[in-house]
């Protein structure tokens, strides 16, 4: 792995980051395609709101966006999730994906101090960030059954498997830090 470049800042997004919304969708969309593997879609707006509420964490190189990653609370915030973790091509290899994920889950455990924080990837660079934060592997049935969070998956190529199982099973992983279990 290559040294990360000094001048990458990682920071919580705001109103002024929202410019960058529709790169991040596209940067999200293609990167789903190239590995060819299944992930929910975003919205820009959504991807706005995110940083205006400070619930997401952005990578920038001087006033470039290079990485990405927001915070989304479900079942009345029992549950939390880092999703829509991206890294610009030019800028993998230089565990940005790993400091991109600990900001986030920092500020997870920061506003949400007692939920469980869970996703779900295909990633193996993603599953092995995870368990360095302290996240098991675990069936799906430990994750949340908040129906909206699962409503994201529509938007996935691998949703039929999801509903063909009753969300028991899919290509992802997923992923549970219980900080119950931490204390």
């Amino acid at each position: 792995m290559n040294t990360l470049p000094s001048n990458i800042q990682i920071i919580v997004a705001n109103e002024e980051h929202v410019i960058f919304a529709e790169d991040i969708c596209k940067e999200i969309e293609e990167s789903a395609k190239a590995r060819g593997t299944g992930i929910a879609k975003r919205d820009p707006e959504y991807i706005k709101d995110k940083m205006r509420q400070g619930k997401a964490v952005i990578a920038l190189d001087g006033e470039q966006f290079v990485g990405f990653c927001y915070v989304e609370w479900w079942a009345n915030k029992s549950f939390v999730a880092n999703s829509g973790l991206i890294v610009s091509p030019d800028y993998r290899k230089y565990g940005l994906a790993t400091k991109i994920k600990e900001k986030a889950f920092e500020l997870s455990r920061l506003r949400y101090p007692n939920a469980k924080l869970f996703g779900l990837t295909t990633s193996m660079a993603v599953m092995k960030i995870n368990k360095q934060l302290g996240y098991e592997a675990v069936n799906f049935e430990k994750l949340t059954d908040d129906d909206n969070f699962w409503k994201g998956c529509s938007s996935c190529v691998n949703y039929d498997i999801l509903t063909a199982t009753n969300r028991k099973h899919c290509m992802c992983t997923g992923m549970l830090f219980d900080p119950n279990k931490q204390k």
